[in-house]
């Protein structure tokens, strides 16, 4: 085993790298500017494109009035979006408080507020620290990873915001420009994201370490509240962005595709900035914060297990490190990986974006089993014990790297099933854009259909991944598996921002008035992200699904249960109210989705019939106010507030709108060109999937983690004080 010293500078040297890695991608990005470059076509075959000539000057687009049209786009979705995480963040700001204070209010009176040490829970002859510094420790940090998590979804929309403008320049030299732009921009969030992540985490542990000593019992229960400041910032990312993004998309499609017949992202729609803008604050702000979320409760899940096992009884260090050892080798993983996309393979095609997307989960897999392999080999002694619901179980070390294995792979086969029902190269979505012909109904159907089929694969893949890790390592090892499927987050995270990216680029060269061979481009580039999107959704719920396990079993080792008995009539109970949950969500968000929508409508009808000259082109729409109703509606409906199944039916549904739009086959131009029946009925399914995918499918996995992780940070208060309900009715 590697020495605790050498443990200690591979963490935060690892994230240190990704953090630099991802500045390095953004100064690579930077240099493409936006602004008119009379040296742009100077020629030299720089394999980033920044010195390539332009392959469309009889095109015109050179034009500076064109690139001066893209950065003003640009600069008007970037501010639409910063100014809505501004107003959601102050919202979230006081939520934030005033539930640190629950946390201290509600630890803190455990023991009556007592400063006094108390016996420790898993051995009563020694001292632990008082429930009171739990209290506090744990609301410091809720508040770290509340904050990280808001820091990572901002910075990552800010990012692509910036990148958005240089992907479609860059698209005028060849799609493979402007994929590496995309992707670069993608690798700057999930980089900086994991890095930051695993950074924080370490840096908390060892300074909460200098007050608990020995007391590890007490540190890593603390430590559980960064999971859940994580969490809780997750869901208002997911459920204001997700609001706000399909308000304004389903007002934009309705009125501007469907009544007035006009194509998407077309200048003269008045929603079609807030349309754009809501990519950035949803599928990357959002998502960044829901992974993030997921990624700090499996950490915590597999320290609090380990804690109370062999590892934290004698004071292991670097075993005790592994699940974070885990994490600083998916970094330098996902750094080689990534290298794959940009530097030593060039796409020249628009069929190899797929394709190129696709071989960086197998890449990032196959080398993340090496390095697994190597961190279980160096890190974890060759037998310890795992605590197993009040007994020690005794644990191989290459059974507990097959734990961390399980999970990857389920990982990996999760996002290919999502690619296979989501991509329009496979028959699922061509068969969902081919039941357009006879109407919008039987599209719906065909969808719903879809979405239902695909979970069966992804829940086979997700139960012998429980029943393996379980096996193996109790607990301990559904943990370190959800861990083993966020490993390669960095990646994951890189093909999820890609998507946001592309599609603002295919609005800005729309709106900028590019040519058609540009837009062609950008909507390759789009199709392929609507499909890695569904993939990054679908990790995030397929991990949402072992780390609430791993939670609920960190949960039953605190709170001292033994066994868990379904006959007893409060447990039932609480199956049928949780079973409840994701439908009253469900409900309310899609709700929420109607109502911002309706509204959104509205006012683009509006617009379209008092303002003189817009149909014509003559005149200029009001984009502001459409991201003012879209920001007022969100955060409305954002405060009184079955996953993988909705996810892929809207991104069915998305992918079958742009085979039909695309033409890219006989069947494809068979269904008729924009504007046809056929369409219009692929674009009301499009808007039907829409607050599915990107709103209550997401929103779901989150609210099930969160539930779990709060269990976990209010177990001694639940051990203390729990029943309250059934003791005042019995």
């Amino acid at each position: 085993m590697i020495p605790d010293l050498v443990t200690q500078i591979v963490i935060p040297t690892c994230a240190v790298v990704g953090i630099v890695f991802s500045l390095v991608q953004w100064f690579i990005v930077s240099k493409v500017k936006v602004s008119f470059d009379r040296n742009v076509d100077n020629g030299g075959g720089s394999k980033n494109g920044f010195h390539d000539h332009l392959i469309e000057e009889e095109d015109g687009i050179n034009d500076p009035m064109v690139v001066a049209k893209c950065a003003e786009i640009q600069n008007a979705i970037s501010e639409g979006a910063t100014s809505f995480l501004y107003t959601e963040y102050q919202y979230v700001g006081i939520f934030m408080v005033a539930f640190a204070a629950l946390i201290f209010l509600f630890l803190g009176s455990v023991e009556g507020f007592s400063t006094e040490s108390q016996a420790c829970t898993y051995n009563p002859f020694k001292k632990c620290k008082p429930a009171l510094a739990t209290a506090i420790f744990s609301t410091v940090a809720f508040l770290l990873g509340a904050v990280t998590s808001v820091v990572s979804g901002f910075l990552g929309m800010k990012i692509a915001t910036y990148a958005n403008a240089r992907t479609t320049l860059e698209a005028r030299k060849g799609v493979g420009k402007a994929f590496i732009v995309a992707f670069r921009s993608g690798a700057v969030m999930g980089f900086l994201l994991a890095a930051n992540g695993l950074l924080v985490l370490y840096i908390t542990i060892n300074l909460f370490k200098l007050y608990y000593g020995d007391d590890w019992e007490g540190l890593f229960e603390a430590i559980t509240g960064y999971g859940l400041g994580g969490s809780s910032m997750a869901l208002f990312g997911r459920v204001g962005g997700g609001i706000y993004t399909k308000a304004a998309d389903v007002g934009a499609d309705l009125v501007g595709k469907v009544e007035r017949n006009i194509p998407e992202d077309d200048p003269r729609n008045p929603a079609v900035i807030a349309d754009n803008v809501g990519d950035n604050v949803g599928d990357i702000a959002g998502m960044g914060s829901d992974l993030f979320g997921s990624y700090a409760e499996s950490s915590c899940a597999a320290l609090v297990v380990a804690s109370i096992s062999s590892f934290g009884i004698n004071h292991e260090f670097t075993a005790m490190c592994y699940p974070l050892l885990v994490s600083s080798m998916g970094i330098i993983v996902c750094l080689i990986t990534t290298l794959f996309a940009t530097d030593f393979f060039e796409i020249k095609a628009v069929q190899e974006i797929e394709p190129a997307l696709k071989h960086q989960l197998i890449i990032s897999t196959i080398l993340m089993t090496v390095g697994v392999a190597i961190v279980t080999w160096v890190a974890v002694p060759s037998s310890f014990t795992i605590f197993n619901f009040g007994t020690q179980k005794v644990v191989h070390n290459w059974q507990l790297f097959l734990c961390v294995c399980v999970g990857l792979w389920a990982g990996l086969i999760i996002g290919f099933v999502t690619e296979y029902y989501t991509s329009n190269a496979y028959s699922p979505v061509q068969d969902v854009a081919d039941s357009c012909r006879t109407g919008a109904a039987t599209n719906v159907i065909f969808g719903l259909a879809l979405g239902y089929k695909s979970v069966i694969i992804p829940i086979f893949a997700i139960a012998l991944s429980i029943f393996v890790s379980f096996s193996f390592a109790a607990m301990y090892g559904i943990a370190v598996a959800a861990l083993g499927m966020l490993s390669t987050i960095a990646t994951g995270l890189a093909i999820d921002a890609y998507g946001p990216i592309s599609d603002n680029a295919g609005g800005i060269a729309e709106m900028a008035g590019m040519s058609s061979l540009i837009r062609d481009r950008t909507d390759a580039l789009d199709a392929a992200g609507n499909t890695t999107a569904a993939i990054g959704k679908g990790f995030a719920i397929g991990s949402a699904a072992l780390v609430s396990l791993a939670l609920f079993g960190a949960f039953v080792s605190r709170a001292s249960i033994s066994t868990v008995d379904v006959l007893t009539p409060k447990v039932f109970i609480g199956l049928l109210v949780g079973a409840m949950l994701p439908y009253w969500f469900s409900a309310m968000t899609m709700k929420s989705v109607g109502s911002a929508a309706l509204k959104m409508v509205e006012e683009v009808r509006k617009q379209f019939n008092t303002i003189p000259g817009l149909m014509d082109g003559t005149a200029k729409p009001d984009y502001a106010n459409c991201v003012k109703i879209s920001t007022d509606a969100s955060i409305k409906e954002m405060i009184p507030l079955i996953a993988i199944s909705a996810s892929n039916t809207g991104g069915a549904w998305d992918n079958a709108k742009k085979y039909i739009e695309a033409g890219s086959s006989v069947h494809a131009k068979s269904l008729g060109p924009k504007g046809s029946e056929s369409h219009k009925a692929a674009v009301i399914g499009d808007t039907i999937g829409d607050p599915l995918k990107d709103t209550s499918g997401p929103s779901l996995n989150i609210l099930i983690k969160l539930m779990a992780v709060e269990s976990l940070v209010f177990a001694p208060f639940f051990a203390t004080h729990g029943g309250l309900l059934f003791k005042i009715f019995s």
